[in-house]
């Protein structure tokens, strides 16, 4: 799976956590920073990992800030995103199970190390089902977003 990675400064302290369970679940990871703990804002990385999804450079994305609701607002303004704040494996799994989520955002002042692993697995570990009941319930979603986008939205 071709993964696309970002965070801010506040997401920075676990990014090497993250990373490393990316790779240990054989991710190609399109690692877009940041690089330090200098100071970032996060809708600009939220943007450079949505793209790379818009453009089909990869299939699915991680996202850390301090809260992770920063970032998942910010994704989720992007047309084709589907970005949720996770800080329990179940709703790391249920999120692409269910809703076809194609973005994890955690917060890195919110978890430690050992859950943020635990959850890029059960997120990268998850395939969305197309059950009846949950492709019937996406397709209202897609079409939410095709309706609204030209909008203007607060």
């Amino acid at each position: 799976m071709k993964l696309a990675f970002g965070c801010d400064h506040a997401g920075f302290p676990l990014r090497e956590t993250v990373l490393a369970a990316c790779a240990a679940a054989g991710c190609e990871v399109l690692d877009l920073g940041t690089f330090s703990i200098e100071p970032v804002d996060y809708p600009d990385v939220a943007r450079a990992v949505g793209e790379r999804l818009q453009r089909g450079q990869a299939t699915r994305g991680i996202l850390l800030c301090g809260s992770g609701v920063g970032v998942s607002i910010a994704a989720n303004k992007m047309f084709g995103v589907r970005a949720a704040v996770c800080h329990d494996a179940y709703s790391a799994h249920q999120g692409v199970e269910h809703d076809n989520m194609n973005v994890l955002t955690v917060g890195a002042r919110v978890v430690g190390p050992a859950l943020a692993s635990e959850l890029v697995r059960a997120f990268l570990g998850a395939t969305y089902t197309a059950e009846e009941r949950h492709a019937r319930r996406f397709a209202k979603v897609q079409q939410l977003e095709a309706e609204l986008s030209g909008q203007t939205r607060s």
